[in-house]
């Protein structure tokens, strides 16, 4: 039996580092929090190469002494709990002594620090977990913290990180996160020698919204007023209705000053837009909420993302009702939700707080007004018997052969509407029900990926070209993207920091669903970056979202062109499903249909 040996301090610190350090933005998380923590009204945020590099925060905090610099590298040593009883009421950001050591351990790690009251400051210099020297400096009052070679000591970590370039979104979206949650201090991140914001403390929370994440988010927000109960208050700022977006990253929620994803407040806005905004669909907000430290454990996630309320059901029941009331003052009248607990099958979240199972559904915002209905054919087939043949399509690289449907043999008479957007056809065997925009998505969905892989992708140049700014992360991955959208009759170029203009857009887009399409295509490469690496599952994600958006176009319904929709439908790969996997229609045989009646 192997001999059991206590791990020496090194290789355990490293080991902890490995939940609290994930990534750079780990570490200035960490780093940030410890500045708040120390009575900072101003913060200085500085990396080079994505953090890989350089990772420098700065502040104006209390400082520490020489004894409690050193004392504060130590496992498990912290200013914020003396007791286990302190863990059910925490009031600071930092509370588990765990981040300096376990930055120190796989870093080079230099902290100055000097108290308001001292004549000089401290310095104390660590490489890899090992104390190199400390001593004098002069500095002005507070700390400053610079972290060099992250995860150098421990290579098979650096393989783990991403580009450069999404790893800065992510720093990036961690601080304006923290300058959003604390309007009285003030912010500085600086990237590269470049300044990416500065907001100055006690600006209004619309104004330091509008600095750092844009006016073009800002202008979508209205205020919310404070709204309080027992224990409990929220305010912030909403989107406005019908305003909405393809993922949950721009819904910010922020408890007692610290920004979390919280499934409970996540519903609550869910559930209170429930009909303001289509289905799949997500707001913006910034909504502060203030609880009881006691009726909020934030002990819950290693990187304290999460947090668990202790009366999950009243916090929720609360906010839906404030932000009803926010809608009945804005518009006249609240938009009908119930407020009682949910089935739990009603709501599921994963374990990724950025996705969500409706994030896969399809937007469902109007779009394609230019496409128009399929042809209409050259003679009416209500009543005759049609037969199509399938066009010669070749696979495209990658992309499985599919079975031909020449076999079908349409004998469809059209026999009435049964509701909107639904048809029912008889035939020689029996009825048909169709759905007909299910159906259109099909043909849209073909004729849109034949053109990527016939390399037709005609581009129409806009009149004006459309602004788009992007949260961090978003702008990096289209950043990233960029050429594989100009494939496919796209074009885009980058405007500023994470500022884009859309210049061209392919012919079967129309102009005024451009941002929102480009923002849900982001959204989408977000969800499934593998599926984008490959160009023809890249081409099929594409084709999946434009033919959906199609396929709710309200087009015209009448006799003729329904039928002219059925004639196409069966000219494709496969008539039978659209691009979501969902039936175009089914049949019920006579046989059937006389045995429920009786016959």
């Amino acid at each position: 039996m192997p001999e059991i040996r206590i791990l020496p301090d090194q290789v355990a610190n490293q080991i902890a580092a490995g939940e609290v350090v994930e990534r750079p933005a780990s570490v200035v998380k960490e780093l940030l929090e410890n500045s708040l923590d120390a009575g900072a009204t101003r913060v200085n945020v500085e990396f080079r190469h994505g953090g890989k590099a350089l990772l420098v925060v700065e502040d104006n905090g209390c400082g520490m002494s020489p004894d409690q610099a050193l004392l504060a590298l130590e496992p498990h040593a912290t200013s914020k709990i003396r007791l286990a009883a302190d863990l059910n009421e925490i009031r600071t950001f930092g509370f588990r002594g765990e981040a300096l050591p376990s930055i120190a351990s796989v870093s080079r790690f230099l902290l100055r620090t000097r108290p308001a009251d001292a004549v000089s400051g401290s310095e104390v210099l660590v490489n890899a977990g090992k104390l190199i020297h400390q001593k004098e400096t002069g500095m002005a009052p507070g700390t400053r913290i610079e972290v060099a070679n992250l995860f150098h000591p421990v290579p098979a970590r650096l393989k783990f990180l991403k580009s450069e370039n999404t790893e800065a979104a992510h720093i990036t979206r961690l601080v304006r996160l923290y300058a959003v949650a604390q309007p009285q201090v003030g912010f500085l991140l600086t990237e590269d020698g470049e300044e990416v914001f500065r907001s100055p403390a006690s600006t209004t929370l619309l104004d330091r919204v509008r600095e750092i994440w844009g006016k073009q988010l800002a202008a979508d927000l209205v205020p919310m007023a404070l709204s309080e109960a027992p224990g409990m208050k929220v305010w912030g700022l909403l989107g406005k209705p019908g305003v909405g977006r393809a993922t949950r990253q721009e819904m910010v929620t922020i408890v007692n000053g610290r920004p979390v994803d919280s499934r409970t407040l996540a519903y609550a806005l869910v559930e209170s837009y429930h009909t303001l905004l289509p289905k799949g669909r997500y707001p913006l907000a910034f909504l502060f909420f203030e609880v009881d430290p006691h009726c909020v454990d934030v002990n819950v996630h290693p990187s304290k993302k999460e947090v668990r309320f202790r009366e999950e059901s009243r916090v929720r029941q609360f906010v839906i009702r404030a932000v009803l009331q926010h809608f009945e003052t804005l518009l006249g009248t609240a938009p009908q939700v119930s407020v009682i607990d949910p089935p739990v099958s009603r709501v599921i979240y994963p374990e990724n707080p950025t996705a969500h199972p409706d994030e896969g559904r399809a937007s469902a915002t109007p779009a394609f007004p230019q496409g128009g209905a399929p042809a209409e054919p050259a003679r009416d087939l209500s009543g005759k018997s049609v037969s199509s043949e399938n066009p010669v399509v070749p696979p495209s690289p990658g992309r499985e052969p599919v079975p031909a449907a020449a076999s079908f043999r349409l004998d469809w008479r059209l026999a009435g509407h049964l509701r909107d957007g639904v048809f029912l056809f008889e035939t020689d065997s029996g009825l048909v029900v169709l759905n007909l925009k299910s159906a259109r998505e099909r043909i849209w969905y073909e004729r849109i990926l034949r053109r990527f892989d016939e390399h037709e992708n005609a581009a129409q140049r806009l009149l004006l070209p459309v602004p788009l700014e992007l949260e961090p992360i978003a702008a990096s991955i289209l950043r990233e993207r960029l050429k594989m959208l100009q494939d496919v009759g796209f074009e885009i170029e980058e405007f500023g920091r994470n500022f884009f203009r859309i210049l061209s857009v392919p012919d079967w887009l129309a102009e005024a669903e451009t941002e929102m399409f480009i923002r849900d295509i982001v959204a989408e490469m977000g969800r499934r970056p593998g599926e984008f690496q490959r160009e023809h599952l890249a081409h099929e994600s594409l084709a999946r979202m434009a033919s959906t958006r199609a396929g709710r176009s309200g087009e015209s319904s009448s006799d003729t062109v329904i039928i002219g929709v059925v004639q196409e439908l069966f000219q494709c790969l496969q008539p039978t499903v659209c691009p979501r996997g969902k039936p175009v229609f089914f049949e019920i045989s006579r046989s059937e249909i006389a045995r429920k009646l009786g016959g």
